[in-house]
């Protein structure tokens, strides 16, 4: 464990890393009291990577292809959070259901961030299958991670309205502007150790 007052976040990515971006540029802004120690990939090609070089943060590619099975790879990546004494594990657009040696190495401190308002549209094409069952409303979630996708304890939402003349990049549009701005606000409840989870439930103290 970190024994500095600022939070040590590990990101997990497999993208673009536009949520990675917004989370170092909180970091940077000083408007999140945290760091990133180590920004991690699944995919070797991913975006987020350069970003977080860029920013001066340690960037580890591990390609699932290289790896035994799913857990050798899920050790690998235990191997680099705990090398940089990561205190929570923040996936952003990470497509790969996280195993049990991290989640079981960080009990409650695993965060998720999902394009719906779940229970409502679990899995990886939440924003289509909203966009195509015409709800009039979806959304972001921010919850803490479990063995199931999309399962874990909800800490935070925000409604998006699907308009009568949206397309699916709108859209789309509109939900990442949501998550750029409730992931980062999230992770500074977290910081100021607002975020407890209690028989299950997560508790947000107040200010």
């Amino acid at each position: 464990m970190n024994n500095s007052l600022k939070p040590r976040f590990g990101v997990l990515i497999s993208g673009n890393g536009s949520n990675l971006q917004a989370i170092l540029d909180a970091c940077a802004a000083g408007t999140l009291d945290a760091e990133v120690a180590v920004v991690i990939s699944n995919k070797l090609e991913a975006y987020g990577l350069e970003r977080a070089r860029k920013s001066g943060v340690r960037a580890a590619g591990l390609s699932p292809a290289h790896y035994e099975d799913a857990a050798a790879f899920d050790r690998a990546v235990l191997g680099e959070l705990l090398r940089h004494k990561v205190d929570w594990v923040v996936m952003a657009g990470y497509m790969r259901l996280l195993g049990s040696h991290v989640l079981d190495a960080f009990p409650q401190r695993v965060l998720n961030l999902h394009p719906a308002l779940l229970p409502a549209f679990p899995g990886a094409h939440a924003i289509e299958e909203a966009f195509s069952a015409g709800v009039k409303e979806t959304g972001v979630t921010v919850h803490i991670a479990n063995e199931e996708f999309d399962q874990g304890p909800i800490i935070a939402q925000e409604a998006v309205p699907v308009l009568p003349n949206d397309s699916l990049e709108s859209l789309e549009e509109r939900i990442h502007a949501v998550e750029h701005r409730l992931y980062p606000e999230v992770l500074r409840w977290i910081a100021a150790g607002r975020v407890r989870v209690h028989d299950r439930k997560v508790v947000v103290d107040d200010h």
